[in-house]
Formats: structure tokens, C-alpha cells, sequence
């Protein structure tokens, strides 16, 4: 069977489609279990409540360097949930869970179709402003309202084995339904510590949505990849 094809403002896109060089900074956050499952009723999915009343959302920074969608930069608010019919609590509940994209900004209109027509990713556009320094930040905002800045202060190193590719899954919603996107991630130069990370909102609705989940707040735990290849295989609906 030939591999599936998906044609994006006149390019062919033949799947999976490929990452080969790309960074994140990420930023872990403690959140109200019952506000994170409020923001994403509209799912059909339950947050993973990892401690009692408490659940995940996790913000975080792509810089796309080289892949089949181009270069651009990617900001996602990310709820992390239970399997569908899963119901599992507690810290080994995390470890089972997925992260469902709840909101996901790019700075390029052609990852922003190719996102909301293959997969169903929550892409619209915004703009960015990345300080590639010692504190690392970076800035969002839409038609010059702030959503937010953060700042990155330098984390501890962690060996990183490269070997297999990380298999994972991701959540989306669109047009209706809830969809599952198979992916896998390599990942080197891995950095993290204990908080760390340093938020702040804006006055974009986007920013007072997350003010709602008790944030900015001190994040549990926050870091970096240095380099990062994904593959991406076609979204397929739940149910």
C-alpha cells in the first residue's frame, strides 16, 4: 500500500511526516485538576488527576530548524490525560498518560494549515520573539497582545541514551471529534531542574484562560532538549 499523501497549499506531504532538527523548552505545571478538566470537556477526555484534586499542563517552546513543514517556531498548552477508558489516578497513572493539545500558536501560515488539516492540532498564527541567551525566553502575542513571556534560567545536564525512538501519542479536537496522532521522538542534550522556569501572563484572552488554572505559578519541573527528530503519522478518530 502506498504511503498516505496530503497536499498543503500545493506541496505534497507523503506520510510520516519528518523533523529532523528541532529544540523545546518545556515547563511542567501543578494546576487544579477541576479547572484543567473544565478547560477540556469539549475533548470527551478526563485530565489524569496525578495527585488528589491536581493535574499537568504542560507550556512549552518548539523552534523547527529543518523538517518536512519548514522552519517556524510553536508555542502548545498541553493537558496531560488518561487513555480513553481509563480512569487511573496517582503518580503511576502519569506515567501511563498523554498530552492533549489544547492550544498551539505558530509563526507560519503553512505548519498552521498543514496542522489544522492533517491532524487536527489547534494551530493558529502568532508572533514570537526569542532571546537565544543566558537566561533563554521567548515572548507570544496576536495583533500585539501579550499571551506570554518566559524565561529558561540554564538547567543540569541529563544523560540522554540515544537509542530507539520514543513512541508516544497526542490528543487532538477538531471539527467535532477527538483524535489520536501517533508519533515517536529521539531526543539528546537533555537539561532539567526543579522549577526553574519563570512565567508571565499577558493581557490576551489566551493569557487570563491560563490565569484561570492558578498560573504563573513556580513549575514543578522545567528544561530543554537540544535536539529533537519527530516523526508524525496520520491522525486517526476516537470512537
Amino acid at each position: 500500500m502506498s504511503p498516505a499523501q496530503h497536499t498543503i497549499a500545493g506541496t505534497v506531504l507523503t506520510m510520516p511526516v519528518r523533523v529532523r532538527n528541532a529544540d523545546v523548552h518545556t515547563a511542567m505545571f501543578s494546576v487544579p485538576a477541576d479547572a484543567a478538566q473544565r478547560l477540556i470537556d469539549y475533548s470527551g477526555l478526563q485530565v489524569c488527576r496525578f495527585r488528589p484534586g491536581r493535574a499537568v499542563v504542560t507550556l512549552m517552546l518548539a523552534r523547527y530548524f529543518d523538517g518536512d513543514l519548514g522552519r517556524y517556531n510553536e508555542f502548545g498548552t498541553c493537558v496531560m490525560v488518561n487513555p480513553p477508558g481509563s480512569s487511573a489516578t496517582g503518580l503511576r497513572a502519569l506515567a501511563g498518560a498523554a498530552a492533549f493539545i489544547h492550544r498551539l500558536p505558530v509563526d507560519q501560515s503553512f505548519t498552521c494549515e498543514a496542522g489544522r488539516t492533517i491532524w487536527g492540532f489547534p494551530k493558529t498564527m502568532a508572533d514570537f520573539t526569542v532571546r537565544d541567551a543566558d537566561p533563554f525566553g521567548f515572548s507570544v502575542s496576536e495583533r500585539g497582545a501579550l499571551i506570554v513571556s518566559m524565561e529558561f534560567p540554564k538547567a543540569l545536564p541529563v544523560p540522554s541514551l540515544r537509542s530507539r525512538p520514543q513512541v508516544l501519542t497526542t490528543y487532538t479536537f477538531a471539527e467535532g471529534s477527538t483524535r489520536e496522532v501517533p508519533w515517536e521522538m529521539t531526543n539528546s542534550h537533555v537539561r532539567l531542574r526543579p522549577g526553574g522556569a519563570r512565567l508571565r501572563l499577558g493581557d490576551h484572552p489566551y493569557a487570563r484562560e491560563l490565569a484561570g488554572l492558578g498560573l504563573p505559578r513556580r513549575p514543578m519541573v522545567s528544561g530543554s532538549v537540544g535536539r529533537v527528530e519527530m516523526t508524525f503519522g496520520d491522525a486517526h478518530i476516537l470512537g
